[in-house]
C-alpha cells in the first residue's frame, strides 16, 4: 500500500541500505517478542537486543515505545481476511469480519490492548474499516450508524480480545478457569439473598453456561442486529454494486 500516507505523527521512513536497519526489520523483531511475551515484554532495548544492536539505533525508524506498538497492531490487521462484498449476505459477513478480527488478534497475546487507548489508523486497520463500512452501507445502515459503529464495536471485539489474552495467560501460568468459572462463581452467587437479589439468583444457572465463543457472538449478534433494526428498506431494483 504504498500510495497510502504516513499519519503526520508517526517518524518518516529513512532510505536504508541492505546493511542498515529498516522499519519493516524492526517490526518483524518486535512481533517475535509480542507472540513470546505480549505487549509489556516489547521495548525499544528488547527489540534492539533480537536485532543485534543498540537501542538508539532504533529510534531513527520508530519514534518510541507507542509507535512501535502501532505498527505493530496494523501488521496484526493486515492477517484479518475481508470479505468480497455480497448485499444478500451483509449481515452475516459483516459478523464473521468481527469473529475473524477477534481471532486474528488473539494469536497475538494482548496486541488488542491498543486499541482500547489508541486508535488504529494504519493502511491495513483504515483497509479494514472501510470494507467493514462499505458492508454496512450494503445493508442500507444509515450514515451515521455506520460511522459511530466502526468504533462501537471495535471497542467491543477489541475487549473481547483483551479479555481472552488475559485469560490465556491465566492459563498458562497453571490456574484453572473452568473450575473458577464453573463452580467458584456459581457457589458464590448461590449464597447471595435472593430476598435481595431476586432475579439474580433466578438467573444463574444461565449466567455461567456458555463458551467465550458463543457468549462473544450473542453479543455480536445483539449489535448487528440492532444496526440492522436502523437500515432503511431494500431497494426494488437490481442490488446494488459493490465498492
Amino acid at each position: 500500500m504504498t500510495d497510502m500516507p504516513e499519519p503526520p505523527w508517526r517518524t518518516p521512513r529513512k532510505e536504508v541500505s541492505r546493511r542498515s536497519l529498516s522499519r519493516e526489520a524492526i517490526v518483524e523483531a518486535a512481533m517475535g517478542v509480542l507472540r513470546k511475551e505480549g505487549i509489556d515484554g516489547v521495548s525499544m532495548r528488547r527489540v534492539a537486543t533480537e536485532l543485534s544492536t543498540g537501542a538508539a539505533s532504533l529510534y531513527a525508524h520508530v519514534a518510541n515505545k507507542e509507535e512501535l506498538v502501532e505498527l505493530l497492531f496494523d501488521e496484526v490487521a493486515g492477517e484479518i481476511p475481508l470479505p468480497e462484498p455480497d448485499p444478500a449476505r451483509w449481515r452475516e459477513q459483516v459478523t464473521q469480519l468481527w469473529l475473524d478480527s477477534r481471532e486474528t488478534m488473539l494469536r497475538y497475546r494482548d496486541i488488542a490492548r491498543f486499541c482500547l487507548g489508541g486508535i488504529p489508523l494504519g493502511p491495513n486497520s483504515m483497509r479494514l474499516a472501510e470494507r467493514t463500512m462499505a458492508l454496512l452501507r450494503l445493508g442500507r445502515v444509515p450514515d451515521q450508524a455506520v460511522a459511530w459503529s466502526v468504533d462501537v464495536v471495535g471497542l467491543y471485539v477489541a475487549a473481547s480480545a483483551v479479555e481472552g489474552s488475559i485469560d490465556a495467560r491465566r492459563r498458562e501460568q497453571g490456574e484453572d478457569l473452568d473450575t473458577y468459572y464453573q463452580q467458584s462463581l456459581r457457589q458464590y452467587f448461590s449464597a447471595l439473598p435472593p430476598d435481595r437479589f431476586p432475579v439474580f439468583v433466578s438467573l444463574i444457572p444461565m449466567m455461567t453456561t456458555g463458551t467465550d465463543a458463543e457468549r462473544f457472538r450473542f453479543g455480536l449478534e445483539l449489535l448487528v442486529g440492532g444496526l440492522a433494526a436502523l437500515a432503511g428498506e431494500p431497494p426494488t431494483g437490481p442490488s446494488p454494486a459493490g465498492p
